[in-house]
C-alpha cells in the first residue's frame, strides 16, 4: 500500500513511477529549456500515470494530452499568452501527444464564460491548481536547477496511488466533477470515485 507509507518515500515512488512516461520525461524536460515563470505539468498526465502503472497498464494509456501552467502577470493580453503557446508548440514538436500551455494570471478573463462560475484571479500557478475539481488532480512537477523535481501536491499522494477521486468542491461546478469522473471510470474501473458533497438542507420555519 505506496499511499500508507511516509509522505518523503512516497516522493520517491512517485519519481520513479513518473519517471516511466517516457514522454512525460520529454515534455518536463522541454518545458524546463523554455524557462517559463512558476511552471508546472499537472493534472491527468501526472495521476493517470500513475493509475496506469498501479494497475499494470502502459504508463501513457488513456492520457488525452499533458497540461503546462505558467503565472505570468506582466502582459494578461491573449497575444502575449499566444506568443507563448507558439514558442511551446515548436518546443514540443515531434512528440506523439498534445502539449497545452497557459497561463494562469489570465484564467479569470475567461473562465465564467466556460464554466459559469467566477474565478477571482490567482495569484500563482499553486493557486490555480488548488482550483481542479477533484484533489486528486491538485498536483504539479517541475525541473529545477541541478535536475530537482519539485512537487507540489497540496492534498497530499495518498488517493493518488490508492486510485480514490475526492471532488474538490472549491471552484469548478459539480458537473465538471461528474463529467471528467465518468470518463475516468471507463478507462481506469478500478477507482474509487467519491460523490460530489450534496448541500446542506435549508431548515423551513415551522408554521404555529
Amino acid at each position: 500500500m505506496i499511499g500508507r507509507l511516509p509522505l518523503d518515500e512516497q516522493l520517491t515512488v512517485l519519481k520513479s513511477v513518473l519517471s516511466r512516461n517516457e514522454v512525460l520525461l520529454e515534455v518536463l524536460h522541454r518545458t524546463a529549456a523554455l524557462d517559463l515563470p512558476g511552471w508546472y505539468v499537472t493534472a491527468g498526465c501526472l495521476f493517470q500515470t500513475v493509475w496506469n502503472v498501479v494497475t499494470d497498464r502502459r504508463p501513457t494509456s488513456g492520457i488525452k494530452d499533458y497540461d503546462v501552467f505558467y503565472f505570468d502577470r506582466r502582459d494578461l493580453s491573449w497575444e502575449a499568452e499566444d506568443a507563448v503557446i507558439k514558442t511551446a508548440d515548436e518546443a514540443f514538436a515531434g512528440l506523439p501527444v498534445e502539449v497545452e500551455v497557459r497561463n494562469e494570471a489570465r484564467v479569470h478573463l475567461w473562465y465564467e464564460q466556460k464554466f459559469g462560475v467566477a474565478c477571482a484571479p490567482y495569484t500563482s500557478t499553486e493557486a490555480a491548481i488548488d482550483g481542479f475539481a477533484a484533489t486528486t488532480c491538485c498536483l504539479g512537477v517541475r525541473l529545477e536547477q541541478g535536475g530537482r523535481w519539485r512537487v507540489y501536491a497540496p492534498h497530499g499522494l495518498s488517493d493518488v496511488f490508492d486510485l480514490v477521486v475526492r471532488p474538490n468542491p472549491v471552484l469548478a461546478p459539480q458537473e465538471v466533477y461528474e463529467t471528467k469522473t465518468a470518463r475516468w471510470r471507463r478507462q481506469w474501473p478500478e477507482l474509487t470515485v467519491l460523490d460530489w458533497p450534496s448541500r446542506p438542507a435549508i431548515p423551513t420555519p415551522s408554521s404555529s
